[in-house]
């Protein structure tokens, strides 16, 4: 059952039911119990007054037995009585006794079966008469009288757990109102429309779903402002290059001297390779924001993988081939356990922006942290300015020193890609010369 109003409903009637029908079970367990003990006692009662209206050898006892049978409710009528002397004569017996002994029993109760019916009976006697007394019950009687009882509890039922389902039914729709009024403000709401839905006069139970609605929308909007501030960006960043190329190669086209055409067509692939990596940082970017959580898949030797990524920086059009990079051999087989494909990006990207930043003849160096807990990595750049170090990670941010290549994503990547791979990554100013500290660490083991 998919309706959650359905659903209550069913429950709510079902344990309605339920507990009618246990207490209907327990009223006539003890109604049984209750009128059973009153009947015994009635009969008690009925011998006692029989027996002290018999006179010697019973006499008056016909008369007694016909009292006890006279005018009354119709149950009383159903008693039968039998006045026995205590030698085994029959002295007397009721209309609706029967010929048969009642119970061989002398005194208390006990109960026998008689031409197929089962009674209860009472037997008390008196030596000094020299009689005994028995009043007998059919107990079909009393099980027609409790089947009554049952019988006026049921019919009820039957029309009351109608009339109750309906009042629930009604009751839920009232109850669930305030879901279906906030399903409706939802239809209504233009796609565009990210704003918190209003929980102050819900129930207690639905604030927790509104609240996690609302986060949701939060989240929305903030990767709707981010793909946003992406689009805007990407469109001016791209929109530079293709200025360049475009008069580069009108330059190239309308040049006689062969310097200046090859002149122009190095600043196209310049513009180029900006451009691919601009683009190639705006997939990466794209694959970080739709992707899941990555998982620590393999172990990874960072020596090995810090390696691949130097070579291929070394090798793309445009890098900063004047630039000493540095590895150290303590890196060589230095195992983590983490995603390759995350891993590779980060170090791509602190790589190339260490590249980047650093003159013609410095360094970029690689090594392990003091603790081994990670990777150290430093350049001989400017820095960073330290009231811009909180905000590098920005996208698209690139400070007070923007560079001809750079567009302000790299660093971003890295955060980003960090966060998914069970990385941290923080960013200090080198105390011994210009240039930025790069400290990259597990913080999921």
């Amino acid at each position: 059952m998919k309706s959650l109003r359905g659903r209550l409903f069913a429950i709510l009637v079902a344990a309605t039911g339920l507990i009618w029908l246990c207490g209907i079970a327990w009223i006539s367990l003890g109604a049984k119990a209750e009128l059973e003990h009153v009947l015994d006692t009635r009969i008690q009662e009925a011998a006692r007054m029989v027996i002290s209206l018999v006179g010697n050898e019973g006499s008056a006892a016909i008369g007694a037995a016909g009292d006890s049978a006279g005018d009354g409710v119709k149950y009383e009528r159903q008693l039968s009585c039998q006045i026995w002397a205590l030698d085994g004569r029959l002295l007397a017996r009721s209309g609706s006794a029967p010929e048969e002994l009642l119970t061989d029993q002398p005194a208390g109760f006990s109960e026998r079966m008689i031409r197929g019916e089962r009674w209860r009976v009472y037997s008390i006697e008196n030596p000094g008469k020299g009689v005994r007394v028995m009043i007998g019950d059919r107990l079909g009687q009393r099980d027609q009288l409790v089947a009554d009882l049952l019988k006026g509890l049921v019919v009820p039922t039957l029309i009351i757990i109608p009339l109750l389902g309906g009042l629930i039914w009604a009751s839920l729709g009232r109850g669930l109102r305030p879901l279906t009024r906030m399903a409706a403000e939802l239809r209504a709401r233009r796609a565009q429309d990210m704003s918190p839905v209003d929980a102050g006069g819900a129930p207690s139970e639905m604030k927790p779903l509104l609240e996690s609605l609302n986060g949701l929308f939060v989240k929305v909007e903030t990767a709707r402002g981010l793909e946003r501030e992406v689009t805007a960006f990407a469109a001016h960043e791209l929109r530079t290059p293709l200025a360049g190329l475009k008069t580069q190669a009108q330059i190239a086209r309308a040049a006689a001297d062969p310097g200046v055409r090859q002149g122009a067509l190095d600043q196209i692939l310049v513009c180029v390779d900006r451009t691919a990596r601009l683009v190639r940082q705006l997939l990466a970017l794209a694959r970080l924001d739709s992707g899941p959580e990555a998982e620590a898949d393999e172990e990874i030797d960072l020596g090995v993988l810090l390696r691949e990524v130097a070579e291929a920086a070394r090798s793309a059009p445009g890098s900063g081939c004047a630039v000493r990079v540095e590895i150290d051999p303590a890196l060589e087989g230095f195992m983590v356990r983490s995603n390759r494909e995350l891993l590779r990006t980060i170090l791509r990207n602190l790589h190339e922006n260490a590249l980047q930043h650093s003159p013609e003849g410095g360094a970029v160096s690689w090594r392990a942290s003091p603790g081994g807990e990670g990777l150290v990595l430093e350049d001989e750049g400017p820095g960073i300015a330290e009231q811009e170090l909180p905000q590098v990670f920005r996208r698209f941010f690139r400070g007070g020193r923007k560079t001809p290549t750079g567009c302000g994503l790299g660093l971003s990547i890295v955060e980003e890609a960090a966060r998914r791979a069970g990385w941290a990554v923080t960013l200090e100013n080198r105390e011994d010369r210009s240039g930025l500290r790069v400290r990259l660490y597990t913080v999921a083991i």
